[in-house]
């Protein structure tokens, strides 16, 4: 939540299951989707992979940055994960320009929630959704 007086955000605090790796992100997250897509699946091991726009300055590294696996080019699109625990910690996406946090590597509850269902025509067969959220075969054009 934004502070109107300073313009800060509330900062949260996000790690991998074993703890080498820490994160911080401001509490400034501008869209959040749960991805059904099949890269999604494999990278998360779930049937989809809730996850939290925000643009990449937003987000460092507190602990661990030597304990972290790139997966993908470095340079563009691609995921970050503890190199000894394997945890997705977040996908740097957009050119560089955003990161897509896994909501569940948080430690602390971000004010925003899932808005929508994306790349829903790729869905596992055995998962099926059961709220109420909008629901895209691919990415939402808006």
């Amino acid at each position: 939540m934004a502070d109107a007086n300073s313009g800060t955000a509330r900062m949260l605090t996000g790690r991998c299951l074993c703890g080498a790796v820490e994160y911080r992100v401001a509490d400034r997250f501008e869209y959040a989707m749960n991805c059904h897509c099949s890269n999604c699946r494999r990278a998360t091991g779930s049937a989809f992979k809730p996850f939290a726009g925000v643009k990449r300055g937003e987000l460092g590294l507190v602990r661990g940055a030597d304990a972290t696996l790139i997966y993908g080019d470095e340079s563009e699109a691609h995921d970050v994960h503890c190199a000894a625990c394997g945890s997705l910690l977040f996908s740097v996406v957009r050119e560089g320009a955003y990161a897509h946090v896994t909501l569940g590597t948080l430690v602390d509850a971000p004010t925003i929630r899932p808005s929508a269902h994306i790349f829903v025509g790729s869905k596992a067969e055995w998962f099926h959704i059961t709220d109420d959220l909008p629901q895209y075969a691919e990415f939402p054009d808006d």
